[in-house]
């Protein structure tokens, strides 16, 4: 492994989380360097911002093992771990725009074996196609809540749904939106009680929150 990398591959045995590959800032060499040291010990890894420009210049032989979403820009490395817990976790996204932060979100759990259900496009500009599909969302204990511009979703579900409510603040929006600040506040200001934010755009983080609780259910 590079001299300039040091993976942190006990991460799993100490707090029940894997670490990821931020590949945002790392050049492919480095991202390389990882992943023969992940295939040395026949670990599988999820790597997130990964762009296509990256994902091209690694080496041939790391590519074939590797499973590449190019909308949630994350990756499969080596062996992925079986299902073993579905049902548990909804990610409600308010538009097709948002789908990045919320198939990162998806992906982050499914590398850990978590399979959850992913609702997209129910943003409260058009309120039925939220509450067309509440009675499902209120079936599951965990739920990510995905929403750029005005953020209004989180409000409005955490007035609608009982569970852990996880809301992820994204840069989708014109000008006033910030690129996520305005979303940011608006989910830190709700008047909704309990609901727990993320960083803008931050779907591994709110997975890994997710993972976490599930965790103290005593689920994965």
């Amino acid at each position: 492994m590079s001299n300039d990398v040091v993976f942190d591959f006990a991460r799993a045995d100490r707090i029940g989380l894997s670490e990821a590959v931020f590949c945002a800032g790392k050049s492919p060499q480095q991202i390389a360097s990882i992943l023969d040291a992940a295939r040395e010990r026949d670990a599988g890894l999820l790597l997130t911002r990964l762009d296509e420009h990256k994902l091209t210049a690694l080496p041939a032989t790391l590519k074939a093992a590797i499973d590449w979403c190019p909308t949630s820009r994350t990756a499969f490395f080596g062996p992925l771990p079986p299902i073993s817990i579905a049902g548990k976790l909804g990610i409600v996204a308010a538009g097709t725009s948002d789908a990045p932060a919320a198939r990162e979100a998806e992906r982050t759990l499914r590398h850990a074996g978590v399979e959850a259900t992913v609702i997209i496009d129910v943003g409260v500009a058009g309120l039925w196609r939220l509450m067309d599909r509440i009675e499902e969302i209120r079936r599951f204990p965990v739920v990510i809540a995905v929403a750029g511009m005005d953020a209004a979703l989180a409000s409005v579900l955490g007035g609608l749904y009982g569970g852990v409510l996880i809301c992820v603040p994204t840069s989708v929006g014109y000008g006033a939106a910030e690129e996520g600040r305005t979303a940011l506040n608006a989910m830190l200001a709700s008047c909704a009680s309990g609901l727990l934010v993320t960083n803008i755009d931050n779907g591994y983080g709110a997975a890994s929150a997710a993972l976490r609780i599930l965790g103290t259910m005593g689920l994965p």
